[in-house]
């Protein structure tokens, strides 16, 4: 299996987690960078953030899959 294959699946399986779980994950894995500052988002950052959660969580959004994105990103930059 090659390592997009693996990662995609990982990915895959990740999605079907519920989201309390899938949050937490998100969580662990930003944690998990190793950022020498702490990571500081201000109010208009936050608010965007919170805006753009609740489009998804009403559906007024659809999502894209990363994975669709970066093939399409390939196959236009050939």
């Amino acid at each position: 299996m090659s390592r997009k294959t693996d990662n995609k699946a990982v990915l895959e399986a990740a999605l079907q987690l519920p989201r309390q779980l899938r949050a937490l994950l998100a969580e662990k894995l930003l944690l998990s960078l190793d950022y020498d500052d702490p990571l500081e988002v201000g109010p208009e950052w936050m608010a965007e953030i919170h805006k753009r959660c609740q489009e998804i969580d009403t559906g007024q959004v659809d999502l894209v899959p990363a994975e669709d994105v970066f093939d399409k990103i390939d196959n236009e930059l050939g």
